[in-house]
């Protein structure tokens, strides 16, 4: 199967994910190097904004964001 379209939830491993200062500043920076959000940035309750973004590659990228203690 062809990764570079496979949705996030697929089976394998195909993704990668990273903990980031700040969520949004990040896929600005990834963005300029043609990496594409996948979704939109979401909120897991009081503790995380979480999003995937897909490199130029095809690999999926999470990125998480701890909000629970700031």
């Amino acid at each position: 199967a062809d990764h570079r379209t496979a949705p996030v939830n697929a089976l394998g491993y195909l993704r990668v994910m990273f903990t980031v200062d700040d969520v949004d500043e990040m896929v600005a920076r990834l963005s300029k190097h043609g990496a594409q959000l996948v979704g939109e940035v979401v909120q897991y309750e009081n503790a995380y904004r979480l999003c995937y973004i897909r490199g130029v590659e095809g690999l999926l990228i999470g990125l998480a964001e701890e909000i629970g203690n700031k």
